[in-house]
């Protein structure tokens, strides 16, 4: 058993930075989706592909982040993704922001599959992950 599912690498920009040189407390939870999406494209299944090929797509429905430590400008941050649950349409997903072997965020992340409803423009409908990316999922 590993202890994270997925690393992904971060660098903090000038962009991602507050007036007190820290990295913005919302910009966690962009690299936690840049990591989740990155894990998922591992696995095969591209965002973009998931909803032209399978007619489905995550989203977030619930996020729970606690903020340890700050990042600052020019750190190299591993962004971690571990699946602690799957369920028929959710799955609850742990992440970390990590300097090295400090722990600066922390989070646990719902997200849905849902269905684009026919003929209801952009509405979404909650729907099962299919099988076989559920197979695929450790």
């Amino acid at each position: 058993m590993t202890l994270f599912d997925h690393l992904h690498p971060v660098r903090v920009y000038w962009e991602d930075t507050d007036a007190g040189g820290v990295v913005f407390y919302a910009n966690y939870l962009k690299y936690f989706e840049r990591a989740r999406t990155e894990w998922l494209r591992a696995l095969g299944f591209g965002q973009h592909e998931l909803l032209q090929s399978h007619g489905v797509m995550f989203v977030v429905a619930h996020t729970q982040v606690r903020y340890l430590r700050p990042a600052q400008l020019d750190d190299e941050l591993q962004v971690s993704v571990k699946l602690q649950n799957k369920g028929r349409a959710s799955l609850l997903i742990e992440q970390q922001a990590l300097r090295g072997v400090d722990v600066l965020a922390e989070g646990q992340i719902r997200i849905g599959c849902v269905a684009r409803a026919r003929g209801q423009g952009h509405a979404f409908q909650p729907a099962r992950i299919p099988q076989h990316i559920l197979d695929r999922m450790a």
